[in-house]
């Protein structure tokens, strides 16, 4: 159930500070990743999350929740009703990322912000300047001028303002606004996620399982990919929450294996017990098929980013979430795929086109 955002912030105001009792996890001081559950008194602290309703957000809501934080949403206006987690209760912020008055306001109480909006898979090319750029530097403006003590924001592995593939240049310019923004913060660069309202996987399923008889793939299909799954993720970047070590510091992650891209969709067509031989064909061409379907579609389910994404291995440290955390991460198997067998394709395929 989601709450006005101004009711609790005059309460927040009104009344005494109080304190709750949770079970919080704290790095060791001597940084070697291990961790222990250890119980103590913190003031509940109020997050800021943008992208609430993408796919890291809503994996993230409830695990802020469950771990004593005060969750405040940031939405733009919208006539549908927002596809926020059931049962989650969290505050509402309305503002667009231009609104600089509203982000302001949105910032009332606030201490710490989770910047998760991001245009790489649904945005045109523009969008993805003006979201994960220019958007990002306001937010940063506004928790700045707010006075929030930590700013967490979720990147890519191979982020880079200089890198020739327009996702990663936009990353990376982010990146930099928020390093140079004297807020402390985390930057999370993370592998291909993976999950039930994934972009990536479930768009490979679905050219699988719709496509009959073949699947073309990308290349040789030997790029190697590193996917982590989308709880891992969402739990690392609450545990990172308490710890001030995180504090300043580009931390990247990913799952506990390299697949290539050929095997993640062999895996797929195991996990729809489904067959299809294998057609290697030129980028070139997928690329040129990808820009005509971008034209006329209102949201293709093939990209010129989905392929940039494939143009070269992107990974880090297999022990990354271990290290880091302590936490063993899932693997990518027909286990972890299981979200992908009762998928009717064909309206799942439709609402993504539509962009619903």
């Amino acid at each position: 159930m989601s709450t006005p955002w101004n009711a609790p912030i005059e309460a927040r105001h009104s009344a005494p500070s109080y304190v709750k009792i949770r079970s919080s996890r704290c790095a060791t001081a001597c940084g070697r990743g291990v961790w222990r559950a250890q119980q103590k008194a913190e003031v509940i602290e109020l997050v800021l999350v943008t992208g609430a309703t993408g796919f890291v957000g809503r994996a993230l809501l409830p695990q802020l929740v469950e771990g004593g934080h005060e969750v405040r949403c940031l939405l733009r206006p919208s006539r549908r009703s927002p596809r926020l987690p059931k049962g989650v209760p969290v505050q509402v912020a309305i503002a667009t990322l231009d609104d600089e008055r509203a982000l302001r306001a949105a910032m009332t109480g606030v201490d710490m912000v989770i910047h998760l909006i991001g245009a790489e898979w649904s945005g045109s090319a523009s969008e993805v300047l003006a979201i994960d750029t220019a958007g990002t530097r306001r937010v940063v403006e506004a928790a700045r001028e707010g006075g929030v003590r930590r700013f967490v924001y979720l990147s890519h592995l191979g982020a880079d303002r200089a890198s020739a593939y327009p996702v990663l240049k936009a990353k990376g310019i982010a990146e930099e606004f928020v390093r140079q923004s004297g807020l402390p913060y985390t930057i999370f660069r993370s592998a291909m996620l993976f999950g039930p309202d994934d972009v990536f996987v479930n768009v490979l399923a679905a050219l699988v399982k719709l496509v009959p008889g073949f699947f073309l793939m990308p290349g040789d299909g030997r790029t190697a990919l590193q996917p982590l799954w989308i709880q891992d993720l969402a739990t690392c970047i609450e545990w990172s929450l308490a710890d001030e070590g995180f504090a300043n510091r580009v931390i990247s992650l990913g799952g506990p294996e390299f697949v290539p891209l050929r095997t993640m969709a062999e895996i797929v067509m195991e996990t729809l017990k489904v067959k299809r031989v294998v057609v290697p064909v030129r980028p070139v061409y997928l690329r040129g098929g990808a820009w005509f379907l971008e034209q006329l579609l209102p949201h293709s389910p093939l990209t010129t980013r989905w392929l940039d994404y494939l143009a070269m291995s992107r990974t880090c440290e297999l022990t990354s979430v271990t290290g880091y955390f302590g936490l063993m991460p899932s693997r990518f198997s027909t286990t972890t795929l299981g979200y992908l067998q009762n998928k009717h394709w064909l309206p799942e395929l439709g609402r993504f086109l539509l962009g619903r």
